[in-house]
């Protein structure tokens, strides 16, 4: 009996053997399973939607933001005086940036985690880390002592950041995750326009602590006020989150049905689907796109209040010229000769829209979770190689202009945007040789029984590979 408008329960339907295609060593291997489709009501799924939208992109946004804001502020207590106090002559201050983006390198397979272990657990102690860590800078007294804070530093939060995107693909299909990376990754530019505004705020104030301990302190104290918020309000999976009633968890567990073909939430890893995304040439291509990328995204924040004090502004007054590139709406008008360079600034700043569609690509176009984490973590090791060069790219001998480093910013997004013209021609390719094969998506002939208005119908694991599994452009 085919279900009523008003029947919202998700339905499958299995019918006569059919050919599946799992993708197996890069080749389209044939296998016989059921067929089965799984419906629910549309409306019930977009209240979900909206409810998922409303809890989980907003808590994961605002803990990236601290994180970016506690990893990046090292630029603002540099010519708050702690260049200074501890002597970071020569090359010591690249050695600080440095030393973050290698353990950050090492520890990125730690984007397992969030299915080894339950979601709020890992993000509440994962923050809780790098709050603490990000906190106990107010107090190093010597390079030495913030060389390994700041390794420490790289290790707490490469376990949160980069793989957020792999959480979100928990609770969203392929053709929603885009937007809500989107939305979490905004959280980057908006936490460096935080940076420069508060960091304008403390340095201008005359207290007894050193104003870069106070930034440290001022900034780091509410990340550890924060990881309690993930324990309480971060659900693990949409099935089991307490913001939807039993009627929309049943909604939810079509949803995870559809995309996985599968409710099982258990913490098993494919060893050989890992191997099989090292073999992927489009897993390298975007992990090449986000090193291009990384040597921008990296050095800016952390150089800018550096590069407009060389400009002519005081420190103070480049701190709170360092927000305004990231918050491009807002209007500034600086009338000197330095107006065209300050310009420039803003257009440097736009790295970070590439970096929101390079994330949620890598997630799309990997059709198991095993090879979606994969590619996670392979596009950090590869990508955050890129803050290895673009953290040395600005030593104060080349000040004031720093040409060299800004052209190598600038050689390596023209770069990337070659890499993503190839990446997608390949997409296309291949999405072209499936569609001769089975038929353009939504054409392929299943038999299941019918359904009346008011109900949606899906094939059951379509985000994984098969015959309706269909490269992301």
């Amino acid at each position: 009996m085919a279900p009523s408008a008003e029947d919202t329960s998700p339905v499958h339907h299995e019918d006569q053997l059919h050919p599946v295609d799992l993708e197996r060593d890069g080749k389209i291997a044939v296998e016989q399973r059921d067929t089965q489709v799984v419906a629910s009501n549309p409306e019930l799924e977009k209240r979900v939607l909206r409810k998922i939208d409303m809890h989980v992109p907003p808590l994961v946004t605002f803990l990236f933001l601290l994180s970016f804001l506690d990893r990046s502020n090292i630029g603002n207590a540099r010519i708050a005086g702690m260049a200074k106090d501890l002597d970071l002559d020569g090359d010591k201050y690249d050695w600080l940036l440095t030393i973050f983006y290698i353990s950050y390198i090492i520890f990125q397979v730690q984007a397992f985690m969030w299915k080894i272990i339950k979601p709020h657990k890992w993000a509440c102690i994962i923050t809780l880390a790098w709050g603490i860590v990000a906190t106990c800078q107010s107090a190093v007294q010597s390079w030495g002592g913030a060389m390994a804070l700041r390794f420490l530093l790289g290790a707490a939060e490469a376990g949160f950041g980069p793989s957020v995107p792999y959480l979100l693909s928990f609770f969203y299909l392929r053709n929603e995750l885009g937007f809500r990376s989107g939305i979490f990754l905004a959280a980057a530019p908006l936490a460096n326009t935080f940076a420069g505004a508060l960091a304008y705020a403390v340095t201008s104030g005359h207290s007894k602590l050193a104003n870069w301990r106070l930034l440290f302190l001022v900034e780091g104290i509410p990340t550890i006020l924060a990881a309690p918020l993930a324990w309480y309000f971060l659900p693990d999976s949409p099935t089991k989150a307490r913001f939807l009633t039993e009627e929309e968890k049943e909604v939810a567990r079509a949803r995870v049905i559809r995309q996985h073909g599968h409710v099982d939430e258990n913490s098993r890893i494919n060893f050989r689907e890992i191997l099989q995304t090292l073999c992927d040439l489009k897993a390298w291509l975007t992990a090449l796109m986000y090193f291009s990328c990384n040597v921008s995204y990296s050095s800016l924040p952390v150089f800018l209040p550096t590069i407009l004090n060389e400009m002519g502004f005081s420190s103070v007054k480049a701190q709170g010229l360092s927000a305004p590139p990231y918050l491009v709406s807002t209007v500034v008008t600086v009338s000197s000769s330095v107006a065209p360079r300050y310009f420039g600034t803003f257009l440097a700043a736009c790295v970070f829209p590439v970096i929101a569609n390079i994330l949620p690509w890598v997630v799309n176009n990997q059709g198991s979770d095993s090879r979606r984490g994969m590619g996670i973590v392979l596009l950090n090791v590869v990508g955050q190689c890129g803050p290895l060069l673009g953290t040395r790219v600005f030593p104060t001998s080349d000040k004031p202009r720093y040409v060299s480093g800004q052209s190598i910013c600038a050689g390596f997004m023209f770069f990337n945007a070659i890499l993503a013209l190839s990446l997608r021609t390949l997409l296309v390719w291949e999405n072209k040789k499936l569609d001769e094969k089975y038929g353009k998506k939504g054409q392929q002939s299943t038999t299941h029984t019918g359904t009346e208005k008011g109900v949606i119908e899906a094939p059951v694991g379509e985000e994984n590979y098969g015959s309706t599994f269909r490269y992301i452009l």
